[in-house]
């Protein structure tokens, strides 16, 4: 329900892709901008979605593919009708890490025939950021 404003960046500080919503009372409505904080797309949760579901969109809010996750756990798969563009797991961190904390480690893993310089690419990578932010805290 809080607002967010997240940041990836590489390692030398140069941003990739940012996140942010506002606050969130029923069905999150978040904006995803590149690095030059343009707007590329953003994300809309789907109402009464068991498991987690939200459409991934372009700036013109038509929808690029869909997020579909099951209820039971972290495997969270990006959808174009038929087609797997990216699959999302969530790294076991060890008993310590997974009680005492909440940091989360992903595992990503993007179809090789999305292009690389295919706006979708950002547009997951800012959604890896959503599944935790909107649909598991």
């Amino acid at each position: 329900m809080t607002p967010f404003d997240v940041t990836i960046k590489t390692p030398d500080g140069q941003q990739v892709v940012r996140v942010k919503r506002g606050v969130s009372i029923f069905l999150s409505k978040v904006t995803a901008l590149d690095e030059n904080d343009e707007v590329i797309g953003g994300f809309k949760q789907k109402f009464f979605s068991i498991g987690g579901k939200f459409d991934v969109l372009d700036k013109d809010e038509k929808p690029v593919c869909t997020l579909k996750g099951k209820w039971t756990g972290w495997d969270f798969r990006f959808m174009a009708e038929e087609k797997e563009l990216a699959h999302v797991t969530k790294k076991w961190a060890g008993l310590g890490k997974e009680l005492f904390t909440s940091a989360d480690n992903y595992i990503l893993e993007i179809a090789e025939d999305v292009p690389k310089d295919h706006v979708v690419r950002g547009l997951i990578m800012a959604a890896v950021m959503c599944i935790d932010m909107v649909l598991k805290e």
